[in-house]
């Protein structure tokens, strides 16, 4: 794999990568005191997705063999189903481990939730007061469902900086990188990236340290789940849509519907276990099917 994410880089692609890895974490820092740079941040998750269609035919092996509908969908479903155990199991280690960090984000998600519930409308509310409200709603939903998706992105900021790192540790570890020993670095890129996906969680506000490194180890674990994920799955697009959609359903199990994303990994679960015994139904028969094959050919050798 690392081959193959070293491949020659053009000019126009390595100003990209640029971009989106060393760009946005400027932007980042810039969002505490301008909105602009927020604006600016937003504009440039979208055009990753630009970058990611480039970036991610380097994670396929040269003679992969193009999945099925039904290995795909198993393929997300097995990644959710894996990164909603492992949050799960984040989550728990950091409420007991880093109580300020935890008391921080619980009033921050209380503070948001009474702003969503303000906005509800009056019981003597006009009827011009009521539509503007509910409009005001909308659009609040729609920025967070918008912001939960462009987080999805952030996988190719991931891929990008580990391609990135990997040119870097090829010109400087020359001999060991040629001797074929090659993991180590992967991993060690892998490592480093989830250390900066913890920090860039930080970057867009002030807070004490004791909050601050709590923030910074929860979602550093979170994005090594991130990281094996698109490693193992070698499909950039299967890692956004996992980032996309938890964070969607963690929106709506917050501020808008209770336990939303253990309904949402239920229900992946259920579709997982039932495309699972189809596959498995699907290769037996294959497997008969070519036994049946193998012993007619030895019939009319014979």
């Amino acid at each position: 794999m690392t081959t193959n994410l070293t491949k020659p880089i053009s000019k126009r692609l390595l100003f990209a990568i640029l971009n989106v890895t060393i760009g946005a974490e400027i932007l980042l820092y810039f969002m505490r005191y301008s909105s602009m740079a927020s604006t600016l941040y937003d504009a440039m998750m979208v055009s990753s997705l630009f970058i990611g269609l480039k970036l991610h035919q380097r994670l396929q092996p040269p003679t992969a063999q193009l999945k099925t509908k039904r290995q795909l969908t198993l393929q997300f479903t097995g990644a959710f189903l894996i990164f909603f155990l492992s949050s799960t199991v984040i989550n728990m280690f950091s409420t007991y481990t880093f109580q300020d960090f935890n008391t921080d984000y619980d009033h921050y998600v209380q503070d948001y939730t009474e702003i969503q519930m303000a906005a509800g409308v009056g019981s003597g509310a006009t009827a011009d007061e009521a539509v503007w409200s509910l409009f005001e709603k909308i659009d609040t939903i729609g920025y967070d469902l918008y912001a939960d998706t462009l987080a999805g992105l952030e996988e190719v900021w991931r891929l990008a900086y580990i391609i990135l790192l990997l040119v870097i540790f090829k010109k400087v570890f020359p001999r060991r990188w040629a001797s074929g020993r090659r993991d180590i670095f992967l991993m060690g890129a892998l490592f480093l990236t989830s250390i900066l996906f913890g920090i860039d969680h930080t970057l867009d506000s002030e807070q004490p340290w004791s909050v601050r490194i709590g923030a910074i180890v929860t979602f550093a674990n979170m994005g090594l789940i991130f990281g094996l994920i698109l490693l193992w799955t070698r499909n950039l697009w299967v890692t956004v849509l996992v980032h996309a959609l938890y964070d969607i359903t963690a929106t709506l199990s917050w501020y808008y519907i209770d336990y939303a994303v253990e309904l949402f990994a239920l229900a992946i679960l259920v579709v997982h276990v039932i495309l699972f015994t189809l596959e498995k139904v699907n290769q037996s028969r294959l497997k008969h099917q070519l036994e049946v094959a193998e012993m007619g050919q030895a019939v009319e050798s014979s």
